[in-house]
Parts: structure tokens; sequence; C-alpha cells
């Protein structure tokens, strides 16, 4: 019998473990899947953005879902604390533009490299392929009032294994991630284990994830990338984002970091709507700037055709749409063109349009909004208000941020978090 058995071995699993063990706890960590940390080494492009070394007070602002949850889990752990980890269990790190942190390699398995040296130090048992089906409970003794007014009736014995295999232990740390990339054994079953215990779950949703819009035209401009461009997403109500950076154009829409920003909001605030994006594409001109801009660039093309005369100001595969759009035949010449019809060109410029109809699904989603609600576990210990000895970490919480290594810094503090406190 362990003290302790963590199901899941990606981010949070991982550090649950560690810490647990580091704590002196005999610990077993199962994992479905035949490796380690498989979501861990796609994140990133392969890279694995770490964390991110902002001040430990911007963190909460880019959490997205419950951040004052976080309080005790990254004042706790916090993005130094993870730095200084990785360093000392020998995997060298940098920090890039927006603080993202990346291992110096720019190789994700060092990552996880990393947290499987520490845990082999600490006699951490790691069972692979071992799928669990349930959790066991005690039966159900004298009630006890817990912190949300309800009544924790179950205490955990251990769990059950798809092959009917027992396992026991006085305290269970669920870490088995959302519903996000499925092939890295992401398939829901925490959620399952949950409900069983009788958590609520929020409404379940793919987040950083791509656009898909109503106009047909980004299919022509596929694989065009677009950098320091400003986005903003909104909807006849409000503004509900508005980044600068980097986008991309696909088949059935727009994908790249800034809209999967947007993409947060658009799930917490919009999902299941319709709504507006608008892309700026030269944030570093007002309009009367960038009306002198298309004087000059029309001064000195005044023969030419309208399409012929745009080439320093956009890449030539967005050209063609950017004319159709604009309404202005094509073979025009420049010195044709009617100062309304070049503002209403400069206005198209800075507000580029389209319609998002909705989001890709979870194949596609870097990670999920929603899960267990944070109002029926302890943000001191990450324990259940439910069940005494079961605890959550990561993807599994209602908790949920921004791109740019904040997600991997929910996982890491609230693993490290639920590993090391006592059941109450």
């Amino acid at each position: 019998m362990k003290d302790v058995i963590v199901i899941g071995a990606g981010a949070a699993g991982m550090m649950a473990a560690y810490a647990a063990a580091k704590a002196g706890k005999a610990v077993l960590l199962l994992e479905k899947n035949e490796k380690a940390g498989k979501k861990i080494f796609i994140t990133g492009k392969g890279r694995c953005n770490v964390t991110n070394a902002c001040d430990v007070e911007d963190l909460f602002g880019n959490v997205i879902s419950n951040p004052k949850f976080l309080y005790s889990a990254f004042y706790g752990f916090d993005n130094q604390a993870v730095m200084d980890f990785f360093e000392k269990a020998g995997c060298h790190l940098k920090i890039e533009r927006g603080d993202r942190v990346f291992p110096t390699s720019d190789h994700s398995s060092d990552v996880i490299a990393a947290l499987l040296r520490e845990l082999k130090k600490l006699d951490v048992e790691i069972r692979y392929h071992s799928e669990v089906k349930q959790l066991l409970f005690e039966e159900e003794h004298k009630e006890e009032q817990t912190g949300d007014g309800k009544n924790a009736i179950k205490t955990m014995k251990g769990v059950m294994l798809t092959n009917g295999e027992k396992m026991l232990a006085p305290k269970v740390i669920v870490a088995t991630g959302g519903l996000s990339y499925e092939l890295t054994g992401s398939t829901g079953d925490g959620f399952e284990f949950a409900k069983e215990a009788g958590h609520t779950m929020t409404k379940l949703l793919p987040s950083l994830v791509p656009f898909n819009t109503e106009e047909k035209w980004c299919a022509e401009l596929m694989g065009l990338a677009l950098k320091n461009v400003e986005l903003r997403l909104f909807d006849e109500k409000r503004e509900h984002y508005r980044g600068f950076g980097e986008m991309l154009f696909t088949h059935f829409g727009i994908s790249g970091p800034l809209v999967l920003t947007a993409s947060c909001y658009y799930a917490k605030y919009l999902h299941g709507k319709k709504a507006k994006v608008s892309i700026d594409l030269k944030p570093a001109l007002t309009e009367e700037q960038l009306d002198k801009r298309l004087i000059r660039d029309f001064d000195e093309n005044k023969n030419k055709q309208f399409s012929n005369a745009l080439g320093g100001l956009f890449p030539s595969k967005l050209i063609p749409v950017m004319v159709r759009l604009a309404g202005i035949p094509a073979e025009k010449k420049v010195n044709e063109i009617t100062k309304e019809e070049r503002k209403s060109f400069v206005s198209l410029i800075k507000n580029l349009p389209l319609t998002v109809t909705g989001t890709r699904g979870f194949r596609e989603a870097i990670i999920t909004q929603g899960g267990v609600s944070v109002k029926e576990v302890n943000p001191s210990t990450m324990e259940s208000k439910r069940v005494k000895g079961l605890f959550f970490a990561g993807e599994i919480l209602d908790l949920d941020a921004v791109t740019g290594g904040f997600n991997l810094q929910i996982a890491w503090s609230t693993g490290y978090l639920a590993g090391l406190s006592e059941t109450e």
C-alpha cells in the first residue's frame, strides 16, 4: 500500500508526485500511456514553454478562469520556483520575447527527462499502461461540514484499474488533464472520476484554439502569417479582447498566437455565438498617417494600376484579396482613385473585418476551458470538499490562462500544492 497515488503522468501529475515524495511519502504514479509527458512533448511546437518569467502578480492577470483560486498555489510554488527546479534538475532555461521561458536546448524532451530524473531520485514508482477505471471510496461515514456548507461523506480508499487490479492509498491525486489533444491521453477520464465523487463540472469548451470564419477568402491566404498586427474580438455589446502580435490564415479561418489568446475570451463570453474580429494591418500608423503614406505611394506609382501599386504595403498574397475587398477596380489607374475611395481603403486596412462562427474542436485545442468546479475544492490544499483524501491538479480543474507559459505554470503550481498537502 502506498501513501499517495497520482493518476496521470503529465505536467501536474509528475510535479504532484515529486512534491509528495519530497515530503517523504511513498508514491505511485499511474499513466495509461506507454510513456510520461506526451502532452508536454508537443507543447510550444515541441519546444515546451515551461512558464513565464513575469512578476508573480502578473501571473494572475493572465489567468482567464478563477485567478483568485490560485493564490496559495502560485505563491507556494511560483514561476521562479519552477525555473529553479528545472535548472537544478539539469534542464537549463532561457527567456525569450514576452518573458516566455523555454529549455535552452529547445527540446521539450529535456523537460520531461528532468522531471523523470527527479522522480527516480525520490523512488517514485511509475507504472505505464495502467489505466484507472474508477476511484475507490470508504463506506459513508459520519457527515462532516465542509467549507462550502455541503457535507463530506466519503473518504478515499484507492483506485481500480481497467484490468480489475485494486491499489490502495489514503490519498489520490487526479491529474488526468482535460479533453484537448486526445491522442496524448486526455480523454476526459478524470471528469468522470470527479462526477462519481460528487463533483460538479463547469461547461467544457476548447480553448487556445483557432477560429472558423464566415469569410471564404481566408482560404485563399492559407499559410500566410502576418506579424505586428492588432486584433480585436467583439460583439454588439462590447470589445472582449484586443492584442498585438502574430496571426495566421488557414483553410477554415484564422489561427496563430493572437487568435489562440482571443479564443480564451470567445470561449468564456461568446461561445456558440457569432462574433466579429477586426484586424489592424498597420497598427503603428494612425488613419491620418496611413492616408499620407498612401498618398505618397500613389504619387510614386500614379501611372500604375491599383493592384500593382500596393507592393510596399502588403505581402503579395494579400494584395488581390485587399483589392477585391476595397471595391476599387484592380485595373483602375492610381491617379484616378478618388479621395473617398482612398479614405475607404485606409479604413479597410485599419479594420479588416471577419466574422467568427465558432472555434475548432478539442482535437486542435491546446487546453480545455472548464472542469471541476473550484468552489468544491480547497484552494489552500487542492483537496476535494466532497471526499477526504481526494485531490485535483492541473487542467482537470476549472482553471485556464492565455498562451505564454501560464497554463503550464497552473499545472506546476497546483500539482506541487496537491502533492505537498496533507488530508485535513
